[in-house]
């Protein structure tokens, strides 16, 4: 009965539910421009502003349209959270040599940034899939409504028609954008945060405005990337290697792989 209370009380119980409501906020936040950015990268579309489409989009079917599909990743971002953060601190320390005393080396922290990304991929790979199948999820040209699908029912609906290797569609492609950026993440975090408050990394003493200047660093270097997120969505055979997806959306010109970099950087 006294859970909650000594759950709070410790000090990953508070990282965790602080954790999951900034990942929740930031889902919320960044949704309407996660929605813009994946029907941008569509090969069928034609190249407009971003603007323009938001105004298209809340002209023909409203605001709430932006936010279609969220309820996946809103329900997955508190574990999300939780064990990307835990399984970064458990592989940093493991893969350190140096004392217990001292903070990870930098080597350590870009390995287990890798580590968490490729671990993050294989749980969130369904919830991606999902979430872009909600978000595509437009009017027709006769501007009639096409049937619409909860997160549950399409998710069931995939692994009903393609089986378990149809909802990790697209997962190879994943890792190879989510690990490598992980690991510049969280290096370009910890580089960050030491250089601007020297002797953080040891005693955890470092102002708000380190861990914002520090964070958003790691944000932009890590995000404002090439987002290969774009290949599975494209390609709609069974069976393709990730040659084949990369090869696929490259028929379309290079231009499609950078088409969302401002929407991307801002989210």
């Amino acid at each position: 009965m006294e859970f909650w209370p000594e759950f709070m009380a410790s000090s990953w119980g508070r990282e965790f539910v602080a954790g999951g409501l900034g990942g929740m906020a930031g889902v919320v936040s960044g949704y309407p421009l996660d929605t813009l950015r994946i029907l941008i990268q569509q090969p069928h579309h034609h190249p407009v502003s971003a603007f323009h489409l938001l105004r298209r989009i809340v002209a023909s079917e409203g605001p709430f349209a932006l936010y279609r599909g969220m309820g996946a990743p809103l329900a997955s971002v508190t574990f999300q959270n939780a064990v990307v953060f835990q399984v970064y601190a458990l592989l940093s320390r493991a893969l350190d040599s140096g004392s217990r005393n001292d903070p990870p080396s930098y080597k350590s922290v870009a390995l287990a940034g890798v580590g968490t990304g490729a671990l993050q991929s294989m749980m969130l790979s369904p919830v991606e899939l999902v979430k872009i199948r909600l978000q595509l999820q437009m009017k027709d040209h006769r501007h009639h409504q096409t049937s619409r699908e909860g997160p549950v029912r399409m998710a069931w609906s995939i692994l009903r028609r393609e089986g378990l290797r149809g909802i990790y569609r697209g997962l190879s492609i994943t890792m190879l954008r989510d690990a490598p950026a992980h690991g510049v993440y969280f290096l370009t975090y910890e580089y960050g945060r030491e250089k601007f408050h020297p002797g953080c990394r040891k005693n955890g003493q470092e102002s708000l405005g380190t861990m914002l200047v520090a964070g958003g660093m790691a944000g932009g270097l890590c995000f404002g990337r090439t987002d290969l997120g774009v290949v599975p969505e494209v390609r709609d055979g069974e069976g393709a290697s990730v040659l084949d997806d990369l090869q696929e959306v490259l028929g379309y010109g290079v231009g499609l792989l950078l088409r969302n970099l401002g929407t991307r950087d801002v989210v």
